[in-house]
């Protein structure tokens, strides 16, 4: 099968840290995959470092075939990969509809006179944008909260309204770091068949950060485990469940 996203080797430093030592990871097209991992061992950094906010040390980050390491993030986002982050970042001073629509201006369509004198061709290219946003959240059945304030929303609703903000960059690869951080035991059910429905709907690769193992074991067709910035274990979720070193490193010696 046709490979999405592969790690060859990742290492990364700041100044005399080292953060990530020898990291491997290789993504079929379309499937959902794991990350976990005790507290500060590294992970929201390899998802930074394959955002783009980040430049690696070391190894390479092969998108579709295409090395990614130096490219920035607006110009990863363009090659299709949608991120959230583990702490909600949506602009609540904005309503969720233009949450919705901002995501999308890296691909504007026109310039700064366009916009200062409001030309047809800024016109026609906001008015799609709109028309865009509106239908993901029809899609998402949020339409009805487009005109709130993310602040005043519940915090469930709040990650749905970001996953959607990340989908309006019609992404093929997401990106998802603690979906469920937050989350009451309902809503992390509610979420395990979102990102279901996602997945299906959208036909996406995803890779997810997460520490619930309800979600991790319901949703993910493989896992990759690090540990003090390298990974131990690699395999389905039963391997992962029954790996020693993955008990010891992860839960001490209790059971996933």
């Amino acid at each position: 099968m046709e490979r999405h996203l592969e790690i060859k080797s990742l290492t990364h430093r700041f100044g005399g840290l080292q953060a990530l030592t020898d990291i491997n990871v290789s993504l079929k097209k379309g499937e959902i995959a794991g990350l976990i991992g005790p507290n500060g061992a590294g992970k929201t950094t390899v998802f930074n470092l394959v955002s783009g906010f980040y430049i690696p040390s070391e190894g390479d980050i092969i998108v579709g075939g295409t090395r990614i390491n130096a490219m920035k993030p607006h110009e990863i986002a363009a090659m299709r990969i949608g991120r959230t982050f583990q702490n909600i970042r949506l602009w609540n001073e904005m309503t969720v509809l233009d949450n919705i629509r901002i995501s999308q201006h890296y691909q504007l369509g026109y310039n700064a006179a366009d916009a200062f004198f409001h030309t047809r061709r800024y016109r026609e290219r906001e008015a799609e944008i709109t028309r865009s946003a509106r239908e993901l959240l029809e899609v998402f059945n949020l339409a009805d909260l487009a005109d709130e304030y993310p602040k005043n929303l519940p915090y469930g609703i709040q990650r749905r309204v970001e996953i959607a903000r990340a989908l309006s960059l019609q992404p093929d690869l997401l990106l998802l770091d603690e979906p469920a951080a937050g989350l009451s035991t309902a809503d992390i059910s509610s979420l395990i068949d979102y990102i279901h429905w996602i997945h299906d709907t959208f036909k996406l690769t995803i890779w997810m950060i997460e520490h619930q193992m309800e979600v991790i074991m319901s949703l993910c067709h493989n896992i990759s485990v690090i540990d003090f910035g390298k990974e131990i274990a690699w395999g389905t979720p039963e391997q992962i469940r029954t790996n020693p070193e993955v008990i010891k490193a992860y839960l001490g010696d209790g059971e996933i």
